[in-house]
């Protein structure tokens, strides 16, 4: 009887597909909104994943983001290299500043200025050059990601329009930060953040004369926890000794993730696309499944005129759901991991984990059940005399 369903559901072409195609296009548009919401988000929190030698990290009180700018006073630094249980703390400076390319050219870059004697807190992958080549005079090291974009060179050649003849920038180039001479020495490889400009690393000192003059510059102190101290009790004592905001690095991105969500349209916008490819589903896959079981009422009323109880006959609706839920379902998710891969990670933020195919799941198995629950009412009420009659 079960193979019966089966073919019944395939014989059925036009209805057939017409629920593939909504299942499909719901679970489509279910995952691909999920998971751009998902790798946007993760954006927000990239500085502090590309920034994995710090345990805990100190900020101002009143800091919303890992991009905000409340900056600390350097007797801060002193405060928390003074609570037990630190191994090291060091300064971290991160701000945006203006960028003068050789032909006069004008951007903005993130620069990012760490501990010179240490490093720490600088890139941990280099593409071209070492990250100790930063205690050379001028020198800074750029993100790979802006190269070809933003931070391109003029060659001093045109092409056929006229037009000047660019290439990335590369070791050796030179630039003017904030009026000041800049010494390109290493091109290293991040994550790509939520903030479309570049990052620049340089030493904590060299950034504070690329920055303009204020008292306070420190944006956020990085600390290390001494072998067998639990980080998170050192955040607690760190706050309870300074009075700032210590907090580790999974605490840290989850702040950071939340102040998007809260301060911006953007969990709203993806929230609509994503339940208008539900109630799509529902619309399209949930109709045309419906008429599919009343077209063929005729059959299940002759099976059940043969015999058949109705226990069985809803096991056959059920089963038929089941059938186009996960042909449906796969055809979704697979489009949509494909348009994950062929895409350009630097162009669009895709982060499918493992929770979305889940979520994905639920939602075509709430659209099936309930397109199955309500044909399997007219399955139960139907009256196997009304077959023969006419």
């Amino acid at each position: 009887m079960f193979r019966i369903s089966i073919k019944m559901l395939f014989g059925d072409g036009a209805r057939f597909y017409g629920i593939l195609l909504g299942l499909a296009f719901a679970s489509l548009l279910i995952a691909q909104q999920s998971s751009i919401f998902v790798g946007l988000m993760s954006r927000t929190s990239a500085f502090i994943r590309d920034t994995p030698q710090a345990d805990i990290w100190v900020t101002d009180p009143d800091l919303l983001s890992v991009d905000d700018a409340k900056a600390l006073r350097d007797a801060d630094l002193q405060r928390v290299r003074g609570v037990p249980g630190v191994a090291w703390a060091v300064p971290l400076f991160k701000g945006l500043l203006g960028v003068r390319l050789d032909d006069g050219r004008r951007t903005v870059c993130e620069v990012i200025g760490i501990d010179d004697a240490t490093l720490i807190g600088g890139p941990h992958t280099m593409l071209e050059g070492k990250l100790e080549d930063l205690r050379q005079a001028d020198a800074v090291i750029v993100s790979h990601r802006r190269l070809a974009r933003e931070l391109r060179m003029a060659t001093g050649e045109r092409g056929p329009d006229g037009k000047s003849i660019d290439r990335p920038m590369r070791v050796g180039d030179e630039m003017e930060l904030n009026e000041r001479r800049a010494r390109v020495v290493g091109i290293c490889v991040n994550e790509e953040s939520f903030q479309y400009v570049p990052q620049v690393y340089t030493t904590y000192s060299r950034a504070l004369q690329f920055q303009p003059a204020v008292r306070r510059v420190m944006s956020m102190v990085l600390v290390k926890a001494e072998p067998g101290i639990n980080p998170a009790d050192l955040a607690r004592r760190i706050e309870e000794r300074t009075g700032l905001s210590a907090l580790a690095a999974s605490p840290f991105q989850w702040k950071t993730i939340g102040f998007w969500m809260r301060e911006t349209g953007i969990p709203i916008n993806f929230g609509i696309a994503i339940a208008l490819g539900f109630f799509v589903g529902v619309a399209i896959a949930g109709q045309m499944f419906y008429n599919f079981t009343l077209e063929n009422l005729k059959y299940f009323g002759a099976m059940k005129a043969m015999g058949a109880s109705s226990w069985l006959l809803l096991r056959m609706v059920a089963l038929q759901g089941a059938v186009a839920g996960a042909i449906g379902l796969g055809l979704g998710l697979g489009i949509a991991s494909a348009i994950g891969l062929l895409n350009n990670p630097d162009h669009l933020a895709f982060v499918m984990t493992w929770h979305i195919p889940v979520i994905t799941a639920g939602a075509v198995l709430v659209i099936v059940v309930g397109a199955s629950l309500i044909s399997m009412i007219r399955v139960i009420r139907l009256d196997p005399k009304s077959v023969f009659q006419g």
